[in-house]
């Protein structure tokens, strides 16, 4: 009877205080943050949606309406008729390939020199109005640790961790002198990886994820800033290909890859890949086999620059006559996108420190308003792209509870107000159409507000 009795007041202690537990769980109050008198860019429409106000409850915007009354505790902020949009986002960066050169990177640099500008990269894209980026080889995941402990201010980082690339191929960034198979410093980083087979492919893949990558990353062809590799290189098996997308597959999670040769690009469709990086021969056929696959291509407008020569990394005379040859089987890209109008992301693909990005990162929004239009090039950085960070699916994705790049109820409240009217200037997020003579700046001045995930990190608007 003892026992009995004790084991009831045992219970009895118990429910009580799930019960006061679960009371104050009830009672945790939301943290609300109403933008009031803004005009929206939703990242999908065309034209502005006027005198409108946006209320967000923790991470996520709650609602979207012209007249919303503000919960008791809200934040208020008075937009000022200013344009409020969805934070950019930016689909093949390299943060962590941040020294002066590949060749810089193996020889001269410790983890600690890339860690430490690769935090100062983070910081950089976010000031740029950049809440979310897909690192397309380099990083793994301990950035996206560093952000969300606080340690740095960044995006969201969705990192492929290691290329994926063979011997002699475009993510081959060892020494002339190295043998093959002999590690170099990118791979006992993690940044790189040598293959030889689909053995190797499932190998690196696998520790790709477990190093927390949200999608994997391959080097199908060559390059142009590369000496061992021809653009025209077919760089990869089809064997190694199947295994990089069974691996993705069963991660749920997907594939992309750097693509310049037409024939590559569908080849990499037929076997499941997902994004075309570059994708520089881009035509009908390839227009339509990704309309059936239901991929997305991705491409940094700097390819087509006049000022594209003038790159160190071209200066020697085999990476000009590539360049030459890569200028003259590319020249139809710029028209069959204006015409075929694909899924298409916004890429910047710089390598480099945040000084030389910056620039780059603000000529890349010119040329792409420049080629394509305002509209486009938004929605390039907007809501396509956020269909492209969501294909890493609902396991590996750091963030599955909501899309990215758009501005609607249930979505992620990754928010920038800009001073202006970007559909019509699209200076307002910071392009410009200088590159390497651009001076040296802080931000973007017209760039108001930038909120990710619910928090504020720049607000000029005096409140």
């Amino acid at each position: 009877m003892k026992i009995n009795k004790s084991l009831s007041m045992a219970l009895v202690l118990v429910l009580s205080i799930t019960s006061i537990l679960a009371q104050k769980k009830k009672k945790q109050k939301s943290n609300y943050i109403l933008f009031t008198n803004v005009n929206i860019f939703d990242g999908t429409s065309e034209t502005l949606s006027n005198g409108m106000s946006v209320l967000i409850e923790n991470n996520m915007i709650n609602k979207v309406s012209q007249n919303i009354k503000a919960p008791r505790g809200a934040k208020v902020i008075d937009g000022q008729g200013m344009t409020l949009m969805p934070g950019l986002i930016d689909c093949h960066t390299h943060l962590m390939i941040n020294g002066k050169g590949l060749s810089d990177i193996e020889n001269n640099q410790t983890w600690e020199d890339l860690a430490l500008r690769g935090g100062a990269m983070a910081e950089l894209y976010l000031s740029e109005g950049f809440t979310t980026v897909r690192d397309m080889g380099g990083a793994n995941g301990g950035l996206n640790r560093a952000i969300a402990e606080g340690n740095i201010d960044g995006p969201r980082v969705y990192p492929s961790a290691a290329f994926i690339g063979g011997r002699g191929g475009h993510a081959d960034f060892g020494n002339y002198s190295s043998k093959p198979g002999q590690e170099t410093q990118m791979q006992r980083l993690n940044m790189t990886s040598e293959v030889a087979g689909p053995n190797d492919v499932i190998m690196v893949a696998r520790n790709n994820f477990r190093q927390g990558a949200t999608q994997l990353k391959i080097m199908q062809t060559g390059g142009v800033a590369s000496l061992f590799d021809p653009w025209q290189l077919d760089g990869m098996m089809v064997a190694e290909i199947k295994a990089a997308v069974e691996i993705a597959n069963s991660y749920q999670s997907y594939v992309g890859a750097h693509s310049y040769a037409k024939k590559s690009m569908m080849l990499a469709l037929d076997l499941g890949v997902k994004t075309l990086e570059h994708g520089f021969m881009f035509d009908e056929e390839v227009n339509n086999k990704m309309i059936e696959k239901g991929a997305y291509i991705t491409t940094n407008m700097t390819a087509f620059s006049p000022l594209l020569a003038d790159i160190p990394a071209l200066n020697d005379p085999r990476n000009q006559h590539k360049l030459q040859t890569a200028t003259a089987a590319f020249k139809n890209y710029i028209p069959n996108v204006k015409k075929l109008k694909p899924k298409r992301g916004h890429q910047t693909d710089c390598v480099g420190g945040p000084d030389a990005c910056q620039k780059q990162i603000a000529y890349e929004k010119h040329l792409g308003a420049e080629f394509f239009g305002n509209y486009e090039t938004l929605k390039a950085m907007t809501s396509t792209a956020g269909e492209i960070v969501a294909l890493s699916g609902p396991v590996v994705n750091p963030w599955p509870n909501g899309k990215l790049g758009v501005i609607e109820e249930g979505a992620y409240a990754d928010i920038l107000i800009v001073k202006g009217n970007p559909l019509k200037d699209i200076n307002v997020i910071g392009a410009n159409k200088e590159w390497f003579k651009a001076p040296k700046r802080d931000g973007v001045e017209t760039i108001k507000i930038i909120m990710k995930d619910g928090v504020i990190y720049k607000n000029t608007l005096g409140k």
